[in-house]
């Protein structure tokens, strides 16, 4: 049998709602998206997406709890077996064999999805525990329907970081660059390339995430991240530098390359003018012959614009995504709401 021609998910689940799914709905007030976890829901699917649990999918939002029980008998019964001759019923893995139309309060969903509802309010902790993933799996996908404004009313909450959480963050991953700025030229001294390679590859991932922080543009999974960093406008040829990086064949290009990441991310920071301009130069490492940007310095800067006394007091670890590499803590907000000892003296609600 021969496969059916790709579509987009954010456009197969717009068609599979407006002919299927919404004719069901009988006029009732609701909203309905293609949110949560996926490629799809971020825009990143092509034709390999579609060899994996593939099929049309979205949330229907409702208020009322009897409406949501007979929505959900209705769509048991009369939803297709196919929809653009792709499986209206389909499972993957662990997940059963079913269809995709979820029925539930937006309430709700936040909640399970989040760890957090934001429609009460999201503390500074809660914008310090939950990863940029999750986030972007409310704020990014296609809204079929909003009929009450609630969804788009949450998704504007969580465009973006508070001012002030978003200047920690920045101090912290700027933080986090000058931790290992040296261990590239250090490594290669003692013959280590291998552990030189892979401690320029870290610095590369680590830039990539501080460029998005500056665009203020949330970082999606392993997966696409250089894709989310590839899409933004580049006039400086970061992508470049740090690609020239990671291929360098020996320490002397390979540091080259990183110093001109370094100081292409120092001016944009000067540009950002959240703080007085800096020296966008590398210099030496103390008295060691590595090249680096001495990054505490923007570290420090950014920090001492930092007025929230709470995030002033906290040492510079930076939230959820900068403390924890781990897909199954990342992707599971009972683990890592569990983690919020590490900000000791946030307000816990």
């Amino acid at each position: 049998m021969e496969s059916p021609s790709f579509i987009p998910g954010r456009e197969l689940s717009a068609a599979f709602y407006a002919e299927v799914v919404r004719p069901l709905l009988d006029g009732q007030s609701h909203a309905a998206a293609l949110l949560g976890n996926g490629s799809d829901v971020l825009g990143y699917d092509t034709v390999r997406s579609t060899d994996h649990g593939w099929g049309p999918r979205l949330i229907v939002f409702l208020d009322d709890e009897s409406a949501i029980v007979g929505l959900r008998a209705k769509l048991d019964i009369q939803l297709p077996e196919h929809f653009r001759g792709w499986p209206v019923r389909f499972g993957w893995d662990k997940v059963e064999h079913t269809h995709h139309v979820s029925v539930t309060t937006l309430s709700s969903w936040l909640s399970d999805y989040l760890g957090v509802d934001p429609i009460t309010g999201m503390s500074t902790l809660d914008w310090l525990l939950t990863p940029q993933q999750r986030i972007l799996g409310v704020v990014t996908g296609a809204v079929h329907s909003d009929d009450t404004g609630g969804l788009g009313e949450v998704r504007r909450s969580l465009a973006w970081y508070p001012d002030q959480v978003w200047r920690w963050i920045l101090a912290s991953q700027w933080h986090k660059l000058a931790q290992e700025g040296a261990f590239v030229a250090r490594a290669a001294e003692v013959g280590d390339y291998l552990g030189s390679h892979m401690a320029a590859g870290r610095l590369v991932r680590d830039m990539v995430r501080l460029s998005l922080l500056m665009e203020r543009q949330y970082a999606p999974y392993q997966k696409w991240l250089g894709s989310a960093f590839i899409r933004q406008r580049h006039p400086d040829n970061l992508p470049g530098y740090l690609t020239e990086a990671l291929h360098a064949h020996d320490d002397v290009d390979r540091e080259s390359a990183l110093a001109s990441a370094y100081t292409a991310l120092a001016r944009r920071h000067n540009a950002l003018g959240l703080t007085g301009a800096l020296d966008p130069t590398t210099g030496t490492y103390h008295k060691r012959p590595a090249r680096v940007l001495m990054a505490d310095r923007f570290a420090e800067e950014s920090l001492a614009n930092v007025s929230d006394p709470k995030l002033r007091a906290l040492p510079l670890i930076g939230t959820i995504d900068q403390i924890v590499d781990n897909t199954d803590v990342l992707e599971s907000p009972r683990l890592y709401r569990r983690l919020s000892t590490l900000y000791e003296g946030m307000d816990h609600r």
